[in-house]
């Protein structure tokens, strides 16, 4: 019989990559791990790690048996959630990680739920874009992933996960409220070829979503500044340095928002592990996310 809680050891060896990181995410030692890992072996019958230079690896049969490892916790967690879902107070600790433009939301999310269920449901915040939190949800490490993906970018989910639709916002291009094409209703994306642009961090998914737009529009945009806050964007682009594309959450005083024509929207959603939402704290918390 395989130890779960071995199993688990390894299966935090395969998310973190090295002894001690897998040590610190589980809060054990490291010699602690290793010797875990060895009578696992035992157990197993196989080798499950090798050395490589001064790491331990997966071999084969560690990689084969840290998936079904994976799905063995995600039953588990399924259990957990099931069971939590007779209970009928609402308590309990929610890690939630979040992107930065919907992370200033959760502020009023915590008025309302200490409102209602007053210190009884511990909300910790972890801001963190789709390409962090989605991973982190998948370890273990949050409880709620908020996420965005884009009509032009899908944007592929975990196994085990579900998705909570949040709400849906247009991307529209931010206009200083001097430009003339604030006087449209909507703006062609191909009319901005020579303008200078406003651009999220290239390593953002929102960088992509702007070259893409472009891109379909028959240009590469020109980047006159790099940020990764729309609220700075938008700044920027009051102040005449460039034009951007940003959603309606990021609407600000002096910058004009107009929709495109070409039709992109983002998709803001809140993903869980499989039925982690009928957990009571869980369930309040995106019950609140939705209403916010």
């Amino acid at each position: 019989m395989l130890d779960v809680r071995r199993l688990r050891l390894l299966h935090a060896l395969s998310v973190h990559g090295t002894v001690t990181a897998a040590a610190e995410a589980l809060h054990v030692t490291s010699p602690a791990v290793s010797q875990q890992l060895a009578a696992l072996e035992r157990e197993a019958g196989v080798a499950l790690v090798e050395r490589e230079g001064r790491r331990l690896t997966l071999t084969r049969a560690g990689h084969v048996l840290a998936a079904h490892t994976q799905l063995v916790l995600d039953q588990l967690a399924a259990a957990e959630a099931d069971l939590a879902s007779l209970r009928t107070s609402v308590s309990g600790v929610v890690r939630i990680g979040a992107f930065v433009s919907v992370a200033a939301l959760l502020p009023r999310v915590i008025q309302v739920l200490r409102s209602a269920h007053g210190s009884d449901v511990d909300l910790f915040v972890h801001e963190m874009e789709p390409e962090a939190s989605l991973p982190a949800l998948r370890r273990g490490d949050i409880d709620i992933a908020v996420i965005h993906s884009y009509n032009i970018m899908p944007r592929s989910l975990p196994t085990s996960c579900e998705s909570h639709e949040l709400f849906v916002e247009p991307v529209n291009v931010a206009l200083p409220l001097s430009d003339p094409l604030v006087q449209q209703d909507s703006v062609d994306l191909s009319v901005l070829v020579d303008r200078p642009w406003i651009m999220p961090r290239t390593d953002a998914s929102c960088h992509e979503l702007t070259q893409r737009a472009c891109g379909a529009a028959g240009f590469v945009p020109r980047a006159q500044a790099y940020c990764d806050d729309f609220g700075v964007m938008c700044g920027l682009v009051e102040a005449g340095l460039g034009v951007a594309l940003v959603p309606s959450v990021a609407r600000r005083p002096g910058v004009a928002l107009r929709p495109l024509k070409q039709q992109v929207f983002r998709t803001v959603s809140a993903v869980v592990r499989h039925r982690a939402d009928g957990q009571p704290a869980v369930r309040a918390v995106l019950e609140q996310l939705r209403q916010v």
